[in-house]
């Protein structure tokens, strides 16, 4: 199954409403924003972060803010978190980085969302490139049994 297959499949079987749209590629951010009519914060990137245990999770954060290392080891009571290689990523998810999202991963990980992003309609991958989705982002923190917290800092 192809990758926005299983990202539209797993937000049905969750009851989620999610509007997948065709989008010209980005060079950037601030690009991939001015594209959609959107602004960079609207954008919510979903990050793969790998436990010492060789666990993962997702970590959703706005695209003008950036994973706070500090809040989340403390969040989750652990002092080593980190970002894991591309092939990693793909590995643990079944995307690749630029198309990852929590819907549709090969293996469910926990998702933890900044707060941010809260209240907000917002745009995440869909599993391949050229393609986004906007969401209901409390729609999807409740779909996902998400942790919402303060999990960012500005860039």
């Amino acid at each position: 199954m192809r990758g926005t297959e299983r990202f539209l499949a797993d937000a049905a079987a969750r009851g989620l409403e999610v509007h997948l749209v065709k989008r010209a590629p980005a060079r950037s951010l601030e690009e991939a924003a001015c594209i959609m009519g959107i602004t960079p914060s609207d954008i919510v990137k979903s990050l793969v972060v790998k436990h010492r245990d060789g666990t993962f999770l997702f970590a959703l954060i706005p695209g003008d803010r950036q994973i706070s290392w500090p809040k989340l080891r403390t969040l989750l009571g652990v002092n080593k978190l980190s970002m894991p290689p591309a092939d990693t990523a793909l590995e643990a998810t079944g995307y690749e980085r630029g198309t990852i999202t929590p819907l549709g991963s090969s293996k469910p990980w926990p998702v933890y969302a900044d707060a941010s992003i809260t209240g907000r309609r917002i745009s995440i991958g869909a599993g391949e490139h050229g393609f986004s989705a906007f969401v209901e982002a409390d729609e999807l923190t409740a779909a996902l049994h998400a942790v919402v917290a303060d999990i960012s800092d500005p860039i």
